[in-house]
């Protein structure tokens, strides 16, 4: 087995000692079909996120509302006990009653069953980082306060139930709130080619040292379709899925990558995107699909 040695690189949490390799993996996947239930196949999830460890990923993304339950139990499967230097990322603020539906989960106690229900499946003591996923338009961050729920966040962390917490779909005004009531270690929202709202956002995370995570970073629900990326990707001999995160690799040094899949051909693949070098051409090529991509 080939190991990855250079998974895009690595950064390093503000005022931690976590320090992660920039390719990750995201767990959402190994649930079943629309994150709802079992997988189809348990043992292959499992071998995704052996060879993911195997391959030099040390940082999972999770949420104990995929499934509900089952991803971090198919997680704590697969790796407990856990390697010394793995961090897992989870995210509350959601719940999945029996209809599988999405619902807001915003309130005192659901955020603190939300983290205990995350240490309980995870078989941990304390989260790494936990992400208060603010709900909003599915795929836009809305305004507005985010002071009573991450204030239950921070008395969990003076708890050590917590070591580090971050937010998911927020805006910059939000992260300035949050920022006086508890430090901020990352920010996870949708970016990718087509979707660049948070351009400026993004370089004003990385002068204060914060990890930006994209999610859908090939256009989420409505996959990104674009003959400049289909064309570069041929050029370079690689999939529009690796030129995709070799590009957001190469835009920011403080974006990490968590892209998910529930087949270890696929998770290879998209390991391999670490090492995909974008010419300056090729970079010009891709920053045009942003405005030409339909709103």
């Amino acid at each position: 087995m080939t190991v990855q040695t250079n998974l895009g690189g690595s950064f390093t949490l503000p005022n931690t000692s976590i320090t992660l390799n920039r390719l990750g993996y995201g767990a959402m996947q190994l649930a079943g079909k629309g994150v709802f239930g079992p997988p189809r196949d348990v043992d292959a999830a499992v071998a995704v996120l052996r060879e993911a460890i195997a391959l030099g990923v040390n940082h999972i993304d999770t949420s104990d509302f995929y499934g509900p339950h089952i991803t971090n139990q198919i997680i704590r499967q697969a790796l407990y006990p856990y390697p010394e230097n793995l961090v897992i990322v989870t995210k509350i603020g959601a719940r999945r009653p029996e209809d599988g539906s999405w619902q807001l989960a915003m309130s005192r106690q659901d955020l603190i069953d939300a983290v205990h229900d995350n240490l309980r499946n995870l078989g941990i003591d304390a989260i790494d980082v936990v992400n208060l996923r603010m709900m909003g338009d599915i795929e836009k961050p809305s305004e507005g306060s985010l002071a009573e729920p991450l204030t239950v966040l921070a008395e969990l962390k003076q708890q050590g139930l917590i070591r580090h917490i971050g937010l998911s779909n927020v805006t910059p005004k939000q992260l300035a709130e949050a920022q006086t009531i508890t430090e901020i270690v990352c920010v996870q929202n949708e970016y990718n080619l087509a979707h660049r709202d948070d351009d400026a956002f993004i370089d004003q995370l990385a002068q204060q040292g914060i990890a930006y995570v994209p999610f859908f970073p090939l256009g989420g629900f409505s996959p990104l379709q674009s003959s400049a990326l289909d064309a570069t990707a041929t050029a370079l001999n690689a999939t529009s899925l690796q030129v995709a995160l070799a590009w957001l690799l190469q835009r920011s040094p403080n974006i990490l990558l968590i892209p998910g899949t529930s087949s270890v051909d696929h998770l290879r693949e998209n390991l391999k995107a670490a090492s995909l070098q974008l010419p300056p051409q090729a970079i010009a090529d891709l920053n045009s699909i942003a405005t030409t991509a339909a709103p």
